[in-house]
């Protein structure tokens, strides 16, 4: 083997992302294209929905009908929702035993390492195929815990109704922006988490969504409350494969940590490049507990995301550590906002990016302190690496302080990679490919030692096709 044969870039495969299976109109059930109440109603009636339910779709439809695209970010007039299929359904119910899903989208989630990652370090899986769950699995000592873990659409009906009725689409009211009020409208699938106070999760739960159909929508809801002094990793990844029309992603994220507790919350998203990616995510954490934020961002045409953490109760701290990567024909803005409401409050900021190829990155950041958050810190440090003339990056900051009694800071970094560390490596025996990308993953590296070891792989592997170019 050739000394360019054996660099680790060369011998990634990108087939892992980018495949898909035709779906057969026999095989999946979907609505027309577009949005009106006739399809709203079919979707509510499919899904067998509770008659709140049908009425919170509804009104969200009237929301969205009523409200401008946002007026930040990228340029997303190209999106046309009346082109895009909202619901696709798999003609089959979902299954518990691995054995009893369809071939095909087995298939799928076996080339993505599902199920090997269910046996070796997870301690419970949800995996969605389009719009609907097709697979399900808690380990028994997890279920023991009293831990739940199941979809949405059983939680809607099951013994924790009430409380999914008192919190969904109560921090990410459809109000907030036009794409949250689309997601109230049509939202399916997604993940429902209980943990119940005192509990410790010592393996995470996973949930994973796939997007296959060309020209539909990805609109799944995760709802995770982890009780007082309970603690729990949750990992979420997603993928889809190429297309040459528009597809939308637009799920929602609502995490609660109440008083002493800590949740981790780890994501990949690792998108296609026809992908519009327009999802929020928000935590609420009370008093003395801790909200984590991991965050990768790859693929997609556009991305617009900001995680959201309100630190509502006294002593309540946050963390956020993220990395985004854009290359030719990538626009990504993403970024994180603090609220700091309670005393003694503390969030930390850490986010890189690297653009090439004419790739542009935004980061977005917004730190509120208000005046009852007396005692409250936060640092922010952002960090960006271009890889060429060709790409941009921007920061754009807003903080907005409300009391003299608090500590901020802010530092931002932009630069290119130097032709002295190059050379300096290629003087060592890489070839200018391997030096590049150990720069890169060097870069990167603050952001995937705090993922568990499979997905810190999966990272440094997309970082390394991104180099390559491949995607």
């Amino acid at each position: 083997m050739s000394e360019k044969e054996r660099t680790e870039v060369k011998d990634l495969d990108q087939s892992i992302y980018n495949f898909s299976y035709e779906e057969k109109d026999e095989d999946f059930f979907k609505v027309r294209k577009g949005l009106d109440e006739s399809i709203i109603e079919r979707i509510s009636k499919e899904k067998n929905d509770p008659v709140w339910m049908k009425e919170w779709r509804l009104k969200c439809l009237k929301i969205f009908n009523e409200t401008n695209e946002p007026d930040w970010g990228p340029d997303i007039h190209d999106l046309d929702i009346q082109k895009i299929v909202t619901y696709v359904k798999p003609k089959t119910q979902m299954a518990a035993k691995w054995a009893d899903v369809p071939k095909d989208i087995k298939e799928t989630f076996e080339k993505l390492g599902i199920p090997e990652a269910e046996r070796e370090s997870l301690a419970g899986v949800g995996a969605q195929y389009d719009s609907e769950l097709v697979y399900h699995n808690v380990k028994d000592e997890v279920a023991e815990q009293g831990v739940v873990y199941t979809d949405m659409e059983s939680a809607l009906t099951g013994p924790y109704a009430d409380l999914v009725k008192e919190t969904f689409m109560h921090l990410v009211p459809p109000t907030d922006h036009k794409f949250a009020a689309l997601h109230g409208a049509v939202w399916s699938g997604g993940s429902f988490v209980y943990v119940p106070k005192g509990v410790h999760v010592k393996i995470p739960l996973q949930s994973y969504f796939r997007l296959n159909a060309a020209g539909a929508g990805q609109f799944e809801h995760t709802l995770i409350i982890v009780d007082e002094g309970a603690d729990l990793h949750f990992i979420e990844g997603c993928s889809a494969p190429k297309y040459n029309v528009a597809n939308l992603h637009a799920g929602c994220v609502e995490l609660y940590v109440r008083k002493n507790a800590r949740l981790r919350y780890s994501t990949i998203e690792n998108w296609s490049k026809n992908m519009y990616n327009l999802n929020t995510k928000r935590a609420i954490v009370e008093e003395g507990a801790k909200m984590e934020w991991v965050s990768g961002s790859f693929g997609s045409h556009i991305s617009y995301l900001y995680p959201t953490t309100i630190l509502k109760g006294n002593n309540s701290l946050c963390e956020f550590t993220g990395i985004t990567f854009s290359g030719k024909g990538q626009d990504l803005d993403t970024g994180a906002k603090m609220i700091h409401i309670g005393k003694h409050t503390s969030s930390v900021i850490n986010t890189k990016s690297i653009s090439k190829s004419g790739g542009r990155n935004t980061y977005r950041s917004s730190i509120v302190v208000n005046r009852s958050a007396s005692g409250s810190k936060s640092s922010v440090n952002c960090e960006s690496l271009m890889l060429d003339e060709e790409s941009r990056s921007d920061t754009v900051p807003a903080m907005n302080i409300m009391t003299d009694d608090c500590d901020i800071g802010h530092e931002a970094k932009i630069g290119r990679i130097s032709n002295k560390a190059i050379f300096y490596l290629m003087s060592r025996g890489m070839s200018e490919e391997e030096a590049r990308a150990t720069i890169v993953s060097g870069f990167a590296n603050p952001v995937s030692k705090e993922l568990p070891l499979e997905y810190a792989v999966e990272m440094n592997n997309l970082i390394r096709l991104e180099m390559k170019g491949n995607l």
